[in-house]
């Protein structure tokens, strides 16, 4: 059999892996780029693991995963792809969060992964961009990061930034970008390889089961969440919401506290001021439109509220969003990877997530 030629460029990724982290955590994005080049038997992507400080990675159970070098201001790359299962400060994190904006200022694709997404979000890579955070972690970072626009889907590819809930839709995302790199076929041969069924999109939610203990899981908050989502047109009181699942208000407060450290109406707030900026962005209902959807009585409400949490009006939303899209993105850009004024205060006071 005659194999095509080779691609004249492959794809040179660069895999920065910061502990924590598992080999179930990596495993995905190698397996997936070593498939598509045996599959397609042409070189499609070169790698090389970066660690910090250029020595082995540390995985969880004790294992070492090799780094082929240092992280530093001289990796040049295609892709960049930030992985780690926990944000874990370590003594140069600074120097590397500088680092990692002045790279990933002149790369063309950067990708975080579980919580590498919020080591690109301190870096200030992720300001104006969609971005998909990890349900445990969802309301911290987007209290933390205003400027990014946070879903809870897998993940999401937005321009030149791709994040990932991590798990299982490492998988989903590899594939995706395999097939949006060299097409579906050969993304449903490798899914075939890896003994994946059906192929998930980046739009689908992640699945968000509260944990409260090892194995255990605590159903009333997660019932309450559930009727959250389910009920943003038609917002539920927080009676109503306690005793539909079976508990008492004040215990229903107490388990937000807890858990979220928020109040159950801020929270619900919160969520439906998400939802609108979504459909601000994304679709062209009218302003009335979105504020009825979500659940607001009077435009006026909506505004307000909406400029309490973003710090613009939606129609000032919708407009730079528009703006940026259409002539003002690669300027755009740039202000965010070198940088905006909120990336050097998050740098000057992380919080571990």
């Amino acid at each position: 059999m005659v194999r095509p030629a080779s691609p004249a460029h492959a794809t040179q990724v660069a895999i920065v892996a910061l502990p924590p982290v598992s080999m179930s955590g990596v495993g995905p994005i190698v397996d997936a780029l070593t498939l598509a080049n045996e599959i397609d038997g042409r070189l499609l992507y070169r790698w090389q693991v970066c660690s910090w400080d250029g020595r082995p990675v540390p995985l969880s159970g004790g294992a070492l995963w090799p780094a082929d070098t240092a992280f530093n201001d001289g990796i040049a790359c295609d892709w960049l792809i930030l992985v780690s299962e926990r944000f874990q400060q370590f003594a140069d994190y600074r120097l590397f969060l500088a680092s990692l904006a002045r790279v990933g200022q002149r790369t063309p694709l950067v990708t975080g992964i579980h919580h590498g997404v919020w080591w690109l979000a301190m870096a200030g890579q992720l300001s104006g961009y969609r971005v998909s955070v990890n349900w445990e972690t969802y309301q911290q970072f987007t209290e933390q990061f205003e400027r990014s626009i946070v879903t809870q889907q897998i993940f999401e590819i937005d321009r030149d930034r791709a994040t990932c809930a991590g798990g299982q839709a490492t998988v989903d995302f590899m594939l995706a970008m395999i097939k949006r790199d060299h097409g579906p076929e050969l993304a449903e041969r490798i899914a075939d390889a890896l003994g994946v069924g059906v192929l998930r999109a980046g739009e689908e939610r992640q699945r968000i089961p509260f944990v409260t203990a090892p194995g255990e899981r605590h159903p009333r908050l997660n019932d309450a969440l559930q009727l959250m989502e389910a009920n943003t047109e038609d917002p539920l009181t927080t009676d109503e919401i306690a005793t539909l699942v079976g508990v008492s208000r004040r215990q229903l407060e107490r388990l937000f506290r807890q858990y979220l450290a928020s109040m159950p109406s801020k929270y619900y707030l919160g969520l439906r001021l998400l939802k609108a900026r979504t459909q601000l962005q994304r679709t062209s209902k009218s302003v009335v439109q979105v504020s009825l959807a979500c659940g607001f009585s009077s435009a006026a409400h909506f505004s307000n509220a909406y400029r309490e949490r973003f710090g613009v009006t939606p129609r000032e939303d919708r407009r730079n969003w528009i703006e940026k899209q259409h002539g003002g993105a690669a300027e755009g850009a740039a202000k965010g990877h070198a940088g905006e004024p909120r990336a050097g205060a998050m740098i000057e006071r992380p919080e571990e997530p």
